[in-house]
């Protein structure tokens, strides 16, 4: 499950003293950087995934209740609450003024949009196709753009951050699988760990391939210079920290909602091989 790819990556920084973040300031900086609307995006993306499960975890068995029971698991409200306040504890130590005025500006707004734009669109497989198809295009064409996109991955520590959430997300679907009855008899937890890791590779694989091509959608409008000046940025200290601060805020809810996602399955399987 990948997790959103935000704006931590282009923040403005200036050379202040840290001090500690209010909540208050936290939640200013959600806000304008469209929390609410990353929320509702990935609320219909996760419901959209979800509904292809009974498919592949009970092909055949009924699951009459299965979008309503997505709907719940996927709270708007508890998503949001969730994060936030995992984002605003991330970032209790940390500077918020020059974020909150950059993320505010011109230029901020604009990245933000373009985020959630490319991102929204790529919810459509035609879009995502082409997205690829564009992606691989650049590559034979060794457009330096790509290259960019490689030291903006590696800057803020993208695939390899991306990976351990995508395999601590499936780790904790497969312990609501366990916990849920699923399986004759509860995995071990080094059984877990096994199966989760046997799929490093190919998770890997994938979200290097969806990054590239979400990053290269989405940064399509601005200059070879400003995306350098964003690696710059990226590496300073208080960037990492921001860049922290969203995937700690966004790996704890997926895992929450995996987990849940496990335990559902497993009803529906031991409800019908009742």
């Amino acid at each position: 499950m990948l997790r959103f790819l935000s704006t931590m990556l282009i923040w403005l920084l200036l050379a202040l003293p840290l001090r500690a973040g209010s909540a208050q300031e936290a939640w200013k900086l959600a806000d304008a950087l469209l929390w609410s609307d990353i929320i509702q995006m990935l609320r219909q993306e996760g419901i959209s995934t979800g509904l292809e499960l009974p498919e592949t975890m009970f092909p055949g068995r009924t699951a009459p209740n299965w979008k309503q029971t997505l709907t719940e698991i996927y709270d708007e409200e508890w998503m949001t609450e969730t994060s936030r306040a995992a984002f605003a504890d991330a970032l209790e130590d940390v500077d918020l003024v020059p974020a909150l005025a950059f993320f505010q500006s011109d230029l901020g707004r604009r990245i933000t949009a373009l985020e959630l734009s490319a991102r929204l669109a790529l919810l459509d497989s035609g879009v995502e196709d082409a997205s690829k198809e564009r992606l691989e295009q650049m590559r034979a064409d060794n457009d330096p753009r790509v290259g960019l996109l490689a030291n903006f991955i590696a800057a803020n520590d993208l695939l390899d951050s991306n990976v351990v959430g995508a395999l601590n997300s499936n780790f904790a679907f497969y312990t609501g699988l366990s916990d849920g009855g699923a399986f004759p008899s509860p995995l071990s937890q080094d059984q877990m760990l096994s199966e989760v890791w046997s799929q490093e590779s190919t998770i890997r694989d994938d979200v290097e391939e969806w990054l590239f091509s979400f990053l290269s959608l989405a940064y399509q409008p601005l200059s070879d210079a400003d995306l350098q000046a964003y690696i710059d940025i990226s590496k300073t200290p208080n960037g990492q920290a921001l860049n922290n601060a969203l995937f700690v805020a966004f790996d704890g809810m997926f895992e929450q909602i995996s987990r849940a996602l496990g335990l559902a399955v497993a009803q529906v399987m031991v409800a019908q091989d009742l």
